[in-house]
């Protein structure tokens, strides 16, 4: 692809500072341009989609208008980035992202210095540019830290957490609202895009600040003026809680208008203290398929452009462990009617589609609020509810406080089954479900099980839902080894492993996912293979058999090794005073970077040859 030929404006942009030199007259062919040049990308590579396509116009406006890198755009969450890695010198790279040894998912510090902050779980980017306000503020320094968040991260609890306190301290500190999914369409138009240009203005804003100096001394008055004010622009834009907690609300204009989006940043640079831009857009924006179904865009493979629909995989005869949740999901509630669906924004990543079209009112779709998903279960359980929180093992990490206080410390009967645990591929270290082990086996009342196919998942979340108390299942991204699913709900005895091959010397105790090359592994090797099944209570009886009657002892996992299942392993046979060789294989004391599942297994040593080597290695 010649790139000068085919995007003659988008060639010429190394940098931001390259895309200043531009006239305005060139923005508008310039965002045509970086549009086509993403879908080409995407097209090729894979990769979040829509959002990004439903950014381009306010990347363009953004470095435009501010001086990256020394000030700073925070995006949220990271979805929407794509436009802006183009534009900051990573467009020749984009086809590599989210491949091992390429340009990673999301904004990373490490990668760019227009990277102002990594991302990749959401609500955190008025938190962080609200610490670099106040730190530049404190070195005295004239530059503009700007957030950009869209209207599913702004439901988190940390995202209204930062504008209590930005507004609180008049910081100086920019909020740009990326809305693509609320109603509010008819309060976009000239009419709004003309009352926008006047609530941006250098005029009105000094206007506004001095009439507070004017009016202060006479109370009554002022106290009429503001609240004047806050109705008349309540009538035409949905600002009121904003300015309510300090802020100085603007919009929401078209977030396609570049002219609009300009001009208006142009002003809000000229406005101190905390601002708030409310910009509409749509997902997909400008690529027809994107536009119709922007869920199913939203994350993509590899695709042709010219066609309207997305490559379907081949059927497998096989499901996800995320379809045998939610298969469980179902069949349970048929018996059950005191079983409740909780998700934090996941229904479709989390296999609950189902079950929220069969059992509506039994469904909770929460947002992007993990911790309320929590503490929701919790107080549901305390009614005599059965909830069960579906929800990635990375971002159960957001609700750690309200998991221990809310739900394990008064025994609470809430079944947690975690998606995604381990490691998860191209999404990278952000989104890897590498220390559930670790954070929930050192908590009393917790009963964790670890399905090795697909079968095992299905019968430990019976036995899960039936135990009186905390419980969780966590499985893997992806299918299993291909076993059967039996529609039978058996429960499985708590705490009690299976012998999966029976050798000699060597005993290798795999944990979940690792059953299946442990099993291959250890058939070469001639050791004992066991699937342990439970994480905690660990099958303690058998460690010992397996103690007396091998000389060593081997762990796997795909659990970081510290503190997790193997630890347990440890310190039951130290709490019995065995010494013999243990050997804990599991992930590294380091964040694995994104490639494909298989490629970071192999990587880190948890495929079968990865086990073999390190087992041959330890005994010599």
């Amino acid at each position: 692809m010649n790139l000068a030929n085919e995007y003659p404006l988008l060639s010429l942009i190394d940098k931001p500072a390259d895309l200043r030199k531009l006239t305005k007259a060139n923005l508008i062919p310039l965002a045509k341009e970086l549009r086509e040049f993403l879908t080409h990308t995407v097209s090729i590579s894979g990769g979040h989609f829509s959002a990004g396509l439903g950014t381009v116009e306010l990347t363009v406006a953004l470095h435009y208008v501010f001086d990256t890198p020394r000030d700073q755009l925070v995006w949220d969450v990271g979805h929407q980035a794509y436009p802006h890695k183009i534009l900051t010198g990573r467009k020749e790279r984009m086809t590599t992202i989210r491949t091992r040894d390429g340009i990673c998912a999301f904004p990373n510090r490490s990668e760019s210095e227009y990277d102002a902050f990594g991302v990749g779980h959401s609500s955190t980017s008025i938190s962080a540019a609200l610490g670099m306000a106040i730190a530049s503020g404190l070195r005295g320094e004239d530059k503009h830290c700007v957030a950009i968040i869209g209207d599913g991260s702004i439901t988190g609890g940390m995202a209204f957490e930062a504008m209590n306190h930005a507004g609180a301290i008049d910081a100086n500190l920019l909020v740009i609202l990326n809305d693509n999914d609320m109603s509010i369409s008819p309060n976009v138009g000239a009419l709004n895009n003309y009352l926008t240009k006047i609530l941006s203005s250098k005029i009105y804003s000094s206007v506004r600040e001095e009439s507070k100096k004017a009016l202060s001394s006479m109370p009554s008055v002022w106290e009429l003026a503001r609240k004047t004010e806050e109705h008349m622009k309540g009538m035409v834009v949905p600002g009121t809680l904003f300015e309510e907690m300090g802020f100085n609300y603007i919009g929401p204009i078209d977030g396609h208008d570049l002219d609009m989006l300009v001009s208006t940043l142009e002003n809000l640079k000229h406005i101190s203290g905390p601002r708030f831009l409310h910009i509409v857009t749509k997902k997909g924006k400008g690529y027809a398929p994107a536009e119709k179904d922007p869920l199913a865009y939203h994350g993509v493979p590899a695709f042709d452009p010219s066609r309207d629909c997305l490559p379907k995989s081949a059927p497998s005869p096989h499901p996800t462990y995320t379809q045998v949740f939610g298969q469980w999901l179902c069949d349970m509630a048929e018996q059950d009617e005191r079983l409740l669906g909780i998700t934090p924004a996941m229904r479709e990543g989390s296999g609950l589609v189902a079950f929220s079209e069969r059992f509506p009112k039994r469904y909770f779709d929460v947002a992007i609020a993990e911790q309320h998903a929590v503490t929701l279960a919790a107080g549901l359980a305390c009614e005599g509810g059965k909830p069960v929180v579906a929800i990635y093992s990375t971002f159960l990490q957001r609700g750690y406080d309200q998991l221990i206080h809310d739900v394990v410390l008064q025994d609470l009967d809430v079944l947690f089954a975690l998606d995604r645990a381990g490691l998860v591929g191209p999404d990278g270290p952000t989104h890897a479900g590498s220390f559930d082990y670790t954070y929930m086996r050192c908590l009393p009342n917790m009963l964790i099980m670890a399905p090795a196919d697909e079968n095992e998942c299905r019968q430990m979340l019976y036995t899960g839902y039936l135990h009186k108390g905390p419980a969780s299942v966590r499985y893997p991204r992806g299918k299993g080894p291909g076993v059967p699913v039996d529609c039978t709900m058996t429960a499985l005895p708590i705490g009690k492993a299976e012998l999966r091959h029976q050798g000699g010397r060597i005993a290798i105790l795999a944990f979940g996912s690792m059953v299946t090359p442990s099993v291959e592994a250890g058939k070469q090797l001639g050791a004992t293979v066991v699937n342990m099944r439970f994480v905690k209570p660990i099958d303690e009886a058998l460690i010992l058999e397996l103690a007396k009657s091998h000389d060593v002892i081997v762990t796997v996992e795909e659990n970081v090794v510290a503190g997790g299942a193997g630890s347990a392993v440890n310190e039951f046979l130290q709490a019995q005073r065995i010494v013999m060789p243990v050997l804990n294989i599991g992930l590294p004391d380091a964040f694995i970077e994104q490639g494909t599942r298989e490629e970071l297994l192999s990587f880190c040593g948890l495929d079968t040859q990865g086990i073999l080597q390190s087992i041959e290695q330890f005994c010599g």
